[in-house]
């Protein structure tokens, strides 16, 4: 399933792109340039505000293309300040996008740590147990447009708190995970494009490096992702030890078990010499008993992987308990007495509707109740 909206993004296209379309429009195709100067390092919200482009091209870009393919919709703010952001896509669509703040020392909150955790569906089909991402099942993909204006939304907000930073041009955050709403794997031709933007030095020109793709295991797409050149950071939900465990939590481990998931994420590690992370959730009596640990421990080791450990946050109509603090440290420093580095998340946006598609569900439900908002202005 796919949306067509009246007018493509402009945050999908690219120098070649642009350049094709705007010969075809009859301007010169050296204007991409500016275009995109003024797009990412400049933020402009929309044509008329490139004042050293001529009139006419101003016009043609605003008759072309959309330059707000999201609209944050609202915020949810934790105590932490740890912030989520509801955002409406043009076909009334909902997604999530959150930034994670870690506070620096000697350093006030705005100029704190970073990391923006972006969507790449409209829903999910994988069906994983805990997560409210497909309560309501898959819709579509998100665009090339839509995953990028995600980010290009992000810096508006940022740039209010750190205008020096926004002066100069730099992107407003320091790293970004694709663990958002969605298998990003599963919608991977447009992620990749929407990556390269955000890497290209013509886009945000942010590192690679600094970039984590999260999936819940799909083996092609990682071994196809191990063959690419930027060598963006791999993080795998595992959130079970064993095939006995997963597929009761996560149906895709009936088409990829733990016996063809973990060689393709060793080819991926040694394909590109980094850290693997292991992200798991923790839910009472699931998957936090020991044996666990320790079965976690042995795929750890051979994956040379860093292990997230990340206390269930309650979804509404689930079955699923969080641990207890005693468990959750129990199963922590088993992991580490095992020799694996292991990090406990407890404490980022607990407060708020933390866990992924929350958010969007809520704001669903009150418009069943209430009627849906307007659709997004053009």
């Amino acid at each position: 399933m796919a949306f067509k909206p009246e007018k493509p993004s402009i945050h999908g296209e690219t120098p070649e792109t642009l350049g094709v379309r705007l010969v075809e429009g009859g301007h010169p195709r050296y204007r991409a340039a500016q275009v995109f100067e003024w797009i990412y390092p400049r933020r402009a919200e929309k044509a008329d505000k490139m004042t050293n482009l001529p009139a006419n091209l101003r016009a043609w870009l605003a008759e072309n293309y959309d330059f707000e393919a999201t609209e944050v919709l609202g915020r949810q703010t934790a105590l932490d300040v740890t912030q989520k952001l509801l955002q409406r896509l043009r076909d009334g669509s909902l997604i999530e996008t959150v930034i994670i703040r870690a506070p620096m020392e000697g350093v006030g909150q705005d100029k704190s740590r970073r990391t923006i955790c972006i969507s790449t569906q409209v829903g999910c089909a994988y069906g994983c147990k805990f997560c409210a991402s497909g309560l309501d099942g898959w819709k579509r993909d998100l665009s090339v447009g839509e995953i990028v204006s995600q980010l290009v939304q992000v810096c508006r907000i940022e740039d209010q708190a750190d205008p020096a930073r926004a002066a100069e041009g730099l992107a407003s955050f320091d790293n970004i995970v694709v663990m958002g709403m969605g298998e990003p794997l599963a919608n991977y031709d447009n992620l990749m494009a929407a990556l390269r933007i955000v890497n290209a030095a013509w886009g945000f020109g942010f590192g690679a490096r600094r970039v984590t793709i999260s999936t819940s295991g799909v083996v092609p797409k990682i071994l196809k992702l191990a063959e690419e050149p930027e060598g963006f950071r791999l993080a795998i939900s595992l959130h079970g030890a064993t095939n006995e465990v997963r597929e009761k939590i996560m149906p895709v481990n009936k088409k990829y078990p733990l016996e063809e998931l973990v060689p393709a994420a060793k080819a991926f590690a040694r394909k590109h010499g980094r850290m693997l992370t292991l992200e798991f959730i923790l839910i009472e009596d699931i998957n936090d008993m020991l044996e666990q640990a320790r079965k976690l421990a042995v795929i750890a080791r051979e994956l040379h992987a860093h292990v997230n450990l990340i206390p269930y946050n309650k979804v509404e109509g689930l079955p699923w308990v969080r641990p207890s603090l005693t468990r959750q440290d129990r199963f922590v420093k088993e992991l580490r007495a095992l020799g694996v580095t292991a990090t406990l998340r407890r404490e980022k946006g607990h407060d708020i509707d933390a866990a992924c598609g929350q958010l969007r569900l809520q704001k669903e439900k009150e418009a069943v109740r209430n009627g849906p908002p307007p659709p997004a202005a053009a």
